[in-house]
C-alpha cells in the first residue's frame, strides 16, 4: 500500500506539489487515495491525508473510519493527525519522519495519545528510503530552479 501512496506522491510532483501521497484501506481494499493539492487548490488544508480521509468518509458515507488504515509517505502534521483522531482511523503507517512538523512521533505523539478520546496504532519507517528520497529530490530540484532564476 505504501507503494501506491508513493505513486500518489509522484502525481503530486508532476503538479508541482510537495510529494506526499496517502492511501486509506479497509482490509486489503483501497477506499481512498490522494496527494497534496495545497498549491493547486490554493488551500492550506489540502494535505494528502485530509483529502484521503474526506474521500473515504464519502465512500463509506460515515464520519468515523473505524477499521480503516492510513498509509502516508510522510509523518502527518498536527492538523492531519487531528483529522486522523477525529475520523477514528484504526492504524497509521507512515514512511519517513517529518523533523519540522511530525505529530505522530517526531514533535508530538498525538495519534496515540491516551489523553484523547481515540488512539490509532502508529507504525513508522515503511519504505522509508523511498519516501525520503522523493521528498529530497523534489526540494533539491526546487532549489536548483530558484538558483537558476
Amino acid at each position: 500500500m505504501m507503494a501506491i501512496a508513493l505513486e500518489e506522491a509522484a502525481i503530486a510532483v508532476s503538479k508541482g506539489e510537495v510529494p506526499i501521497g496517502a492511501v486509506i484501506t479497509i482490509g486489503d481494499e483501497i477506499i481512498a487515495r490522494a496527494h497534496n493539492l495545497t498549491e493547486t487548490n490554493k488551500s492550506p488544508l489540502a494535505h494528502a491525508e485530509l483529502l484521503a480521509i474526506e474521500k473515504a468518509a464519502s465512500v463509506l458515507n460515515e464520519i468515523r473510519l473505524a477499521g480503516c488504515t492510513l498509509y502516508v509517505t510522510l509523518e502527518p502534521c498536527l492538523m492531519c493527525t487531528g483529522g486522523i483522531v477525529l475520523a477514528r482511523i484504526e492504524q497509521v503507517f507512515f514512511g519517513c519522519r517529518d523533523p519540522k512538523a511530525g505529530a505522530c512521533r517526531t514533535l508530538y505523539e498525538a495519534a496515540d495519545d491516551n489523553r484523547l478520546n481515540h488512539q490509532s496504532i502508529v507504525r513508522e519507517g515503511i519504505m522509508e528510503e523511498e519516501c525520503s528520497a522523493i521528498l529530497q529530490n523534489f526540494f533539491q530540484d526546487l532549489r536548483k530552479k530558484k538558483k537558476s532564476k
